[in-house]
């Protein structure tokens, strides 16, 4: 579902590049839940965004669902990105002035095939909702939310499409002691229906949960292992 071959990436900065990917290459499969485990600054946020069709590398390929994403133009890549790609922002990009429902309704907008705001996509949001303990939020405003709820909104926003591979960036890091473990939970769910899930962390419980997890060092794939 998902393979970078060869990826580079740095940043200009006034003292000189910052090198964020130095070579990576990786693949991750239907069915998998890979955890990428590094201090902050190792370069795990840019190897999502690079990954998910955000971010363009200097150099390699990263291919989604058999589609060389850097190869497509770029409304062929938003397609692609609608169509199969799921992601969970470490600040959340929610729209401040939307409800949460219609925060998660925002998932399926952009794909061209589905309705935002049919009753089937309302039906759809409202079992996220439920499944993420966010039903009683479902007309408050993003910004009377606490952390973890946004968080979890997210979350749902992400799986609204069920996308064949989703991207979570620090999903569990802004939640209490309960709700990781929730969160935890339905990205296991959409890994064992034959969705494709790879999350950045810090949280050694997450790390813990998942099949696979790969180190990362000074923007470096530095050791893997499963679980």
């Amino acid at each position: 579902m998902l393979r970078l071959k060869h990826v580079w990436k740095t940043y200009p900065r006034a003292q000189g590049e910052v090198r964020a990917l130095a070579d990576v290459s990786l693949e991750a499969h239907p069915g998998e839940l890979v955890a990428v485990r590094g201090k902050s600054g190792c370069g795990k946020t840019t190897l999502l965004l690079t990954a998910g069709g955000l971010l363009r590398p200097d150099k390699g390929n990263v291919v989604i669902d058999g589609k060389d994403c850097y190869g497509l133009t770029a409304g062929e890549r938003a397609r692609l990105r609608a169509n199969a790609v799921g992601f969970v922002f470490q600040r959340f990009h929610l729209v401040a002035y939307l409800t949460v429902l219609e925060n998660v309704l925002l998932g399926g907008i952009a794909a061209p095939q589905r309705s935002g705001k049919s009753a089937a996509a309302v039906r759809r949001a409202d079992e996220l909702l439920e499944r993420l303990q966010l039903k009683d939020c479902r007309y408050q405003l993003s910004t009377e939310l606490s952390t973890g709820e946004r968080q979890r909104t997210a979350l749902a926003r992400a799986l609204f499409n069920r996308p064949r591979l989703l991207l979570a960036d620090e999903p569990t890091g802004n939640l209490d002691e309960e709700n990781p473990l929730t969160v935890l939970a339905h990205l296991r769910e959409h890994a064992e229906g034959g969705g494709t899930v790879v999350l950045a962390t810090h949280d050694e419980k997450a790390a813990g949960l998942v099949g696979r997890v790969i180190e990362m060092r000074d923007g470096r794939l530095a050791a893997a292992y499963a679980i």
